[in-house]
């Protein structure tokens, strides 16, 4: 486990500032327990500084995982976001889109939001931009991109998609029916 590099720490927070904005800086700030990023076997880590003082002590080797997994670099060296990271991406995030009941289980299959789906979503999105969905209860569900400005959301068909899909909890549930473990 070892502090980020200069063009890793840019990769990670690059990304990071798509979903969280000018929150960005409340992440590692936080005043009740400091967290720091750790990168280990390319996976991105978001551990409190009193868990790595601990883990200071297990061999590299040794050491499978610490923290939450924010993330993982490819062998092209770019970061991608794991759905792991939602714990950490929620209270922070500026953009939040909010599904109506029928439109749930479709996101959690893996597809992307249509418009006809959307509840609510906060104002002032640009296309690209990066957003947390939830249920209208409040529950993350997991998080996506935009696809088109919040201006233009109104003017949209209801089949219109809106959010692109990047991960969802229900990704656990599909990896998991392929994975070697099930054939057992």
């Amino acid at each position: 486990m070892r502090p980020l590099t200069e063009e890793e720490n840019r990769a990670v927070f690059d990304k990071l500032a798509k979903f969280l904005g000018v929150h960005l800086k409340l992440l590692l700030s936080r005043t009740d327990i400091p967290h720091v990023l750790r990168l280990h076997r390319e996976r991105v880590y978001y551990v409190s500084e009193l868990v790595l003082r601990k883990a200071s002590n297990v061999a590299r080797e040794r050491l499978a995982a610490l923290g939450t997994c924010v993330g993982k670099f490819t062998h092209a060296r770019k970061f991608h976001l794991s759905i792991t990271a939602l714990d950490v991406l929620a209270p922070y995030a500026v953009g939040k889109v909010w599904l109506k009941p029928s439109a749930e289980m479709s996101f959690l299959y893996g597809n992307h939001v249509l418009k006809a789906g959307v509840g609510k979503v906060t104002e002032g999105m640009a296309g690209g931009d990066g957003v947390v969905v939830y249920t209208m209860a409040g529950v993350p569900l997991g998080f996506g991109l935009t696809a088109r400005a919040g201006a233009e959301w109104r003017k949209a068909a209801p089949t219109d998609i809106v959010v692109l899909n990047q991960a969802d909890v229900g990704g656990y549930l599909r990896d998991e029916a392929s994975s070697p473990a099930s054939a057992l």
